[in-house]
């Protein structure tokens, strides 16, 4: 078992605290965020710390900070050469982290969301597969970037995220109109997405496209709603929407 740090604690880094507590690791997390260090400390028994004992006290260290921040907060720890840090701050560029953590080199980019803790969270990483593999996988699928650019574009495609969810929404308005229990409307779609969508499988193989096409057949309810989504090219706002955020991520890096 590792010993890993957290220097920042806060949504993004509690469900890897979980996580990775509940494997049987040590983890050390820091002040920076009391309440939810404190409530980390009371269920999986993490120790909060000082940021440079966290520090002193890890193999690896996760830096889960804000990025306007993360280098005011950083730049007076020093780090070790043999250790590993782990980056899951947007905007942030291994060569900026690798200045600041010097002399670790180890080091590494990711984009957790809180549905790793029970597993099924796509984690891109640049530039290798461990430490993450090791600590994740295979609960989470771990995903290597061949360039630091494609994570924009991953952080980019992560929004996608609340246009399922506006749509999701959309229906559940609608359908709770139509029978009086918006309640029950909610119900229904979460359970309709998160049952459907644990069945489709994740191997690369296009398997979107292809549960998509197995509901909608011609003449059918679900054919009719992609054809009008179509008409209303939805596809185009989409992938608009996400290229600009794409761009915008990596023009401020």
């Amino acid at each position: 078992m590792s010993r890993i740090g957290f220097i920042g604690t806060g949504h993004i880094a509690a469900p890897m605290v979980r996580f990775l507590a509940r494997k049987g690791h040590e983890v050390l997390v820091s002040e920076r965020g009391a309440d939810v260090a404190a409530e980390l400390a009371a269920s999986v028994g993490a120790k909060v710390l000082p940021n440079q004992a966290v520090v002193d006290g890890s193999d690896i260290v996760f830096l889960c900070l804000r990025p306007a921040v993360w280098e005011e907060i950083t730049s007076p720890l020093s780090f070790r050469a043999e250790q590993q840090v782990i980056s899951v701050m947007a905007n942030v560029s291994v060569a900026e982290v690798a200045k600041v953590v010097a002399p670790a080199s180890d080091i590494s980019i990711t984009i957790p969301i809180g549905c790793l803790e029970r597993g099924g969270c796509p984690l891109p990483v640049f530039p290798k597969a461990e430490p993450l593999a090791s600590l994740f996988a295979p609960e989470n699928p771990i995903i290597e970037m061949n360039e630091e650019a494609q994570a924009a574009a991953h952080f980019a495609g992560s929004a996608s995220l609340s246009a399922v969810l506006t749509v999701m929404n959309d229906g559940a308005d609608w359908l709770g109109e139509q029978t009086g229990s918006r309640e029950g409307a909610d119900i229904y779609f979460a359970s309709l997405m998160a049952g459907f969508l644990r069945d489709v499988p994740k191997d690369g193989q296009d398997r979107i496209m292809e549960a998509r096409s197995g509901l909608a057949s011609p003449n059918t309810l679900n054919r009719a709603v992609v054809d009008a989504m179509e008409m209303a090219d939805t596809r185009t706002t989409v992938r608009e929407v996400m290229q600009t955020l794409s761009d915008r991520m990596k023009s401020a890096s």
